[in-house]
């Protein structure tokens, strides 16, 4: 029977650049993703309109998407990186939760997104769960 690995402590700093780059670069790749689709438009009318193929052409000519794909990529290796040398059960839950964090505050800032008091709150929430799973 084999012994779970479990990770060497790292330093707390090191834990949280890790934890950063996975929320910075999931972040940064949802927002460009998002403004892609915003500035194709409806998939549908494109689709009523010039096909199934017309709607794909339109997702895979645009820069913006390429890039958040490229975002969205690094992020998924940091988290492989993070998740050598941290805990699951840390890991998980915070990029998770604080990458809800930062796209509300992302929508808000580049999207122009209504972000209402509810969200604000949940965000404020989830920060305050996020501490107490980190201490």
């Amino acid at each position: 029977m084999t012994v779970p690995f479990s990770p060497a402590p790292v330093n707390p700093w090191i834990a949280t650049a890790m934890i950063a780059a996975v929320i910075l670069l999931s972040t940064t790749g949802e927002v460009l993703t998002a403004a892609a689709m915003k500035s194709i438009g409806d998939l549908d009318h494109i689709r009523a309109r010039s096909g199934m193929k017309g709607a794909i052409y339109a997702v895979v000519s645009c820069p913006l998407f390429f890039a958040g794909v490229g975002f969205l990529a690094l992020a998924f290796f940091a988290l492989l990186f993070a998740l050598n040398h941290l805990n699951l059960s840390l890991v998980a839950p915070a990029a998770a939760s604080l990458t809800l964090v930062t796209n509300a505050i992302a929508g808000k800032l580049f999207l122009k997104e209504n972000v209402d008091r509810r969200r604000w709150t949940a965000a404020v929430l989830v920060s305050i769960g996020i501490y107490f799973l980190a201490h």
